[in-house]
């Protein structure tokens, strides 16, 4: 029922570090393209980084240097290693199939990050 599942968010202060790990479904992992998107409150939610079926990435300039997106395609796991996080980084995390080539799934619940000043 629950297709994709999003955890390792947290409380971490400015410099600090996280990694998250996204759940996916075999349907919706495999061959997709996928991505990590964020939402902060009052804000849309912004496309934060992308990785192909092969493994080529792109980020948002926000992010590009400080984020790596990665894959395992034999779990179906989606993760997002964020170093040298920022008080602006903070927002909800969500992982989907890449909008700008599917239709996306229903969105998962998503996990919190804070990052304190």
């Amino acid at each position: 029922q629950v297709q994709l599942v999003e955890s390792g968010g947290g409380l971490v202060q400015a410099g600090g570090s996280l990694r998250l790990s996204c759940a996916a479904s075999e349907s919706i992992f495999s061959n997709n393209h996928m991505a990590w998107y964020r939402q902060a409150p009052g804000k849309q939610r912004e496309l934060v980084a992308s990785i192909t079926n092969r493994g080529s990435t792109n980020y948002a300039d926000s992010v590009r240097g400080r984020f790596t997106i990665s894959r395992d395609n034999a779990k179906n796991t989606l993760y997002l290693q964020m170093n040298s996080l920022k008080p602006e980084d903070t927002a909800v995390y969500y992982c989907n199939v890449d909008g700008r080539f599917y239709y996306q799934r229903d969105w998962g619940q998503g996990t919190q990050v804070t990052v304190s000043s």
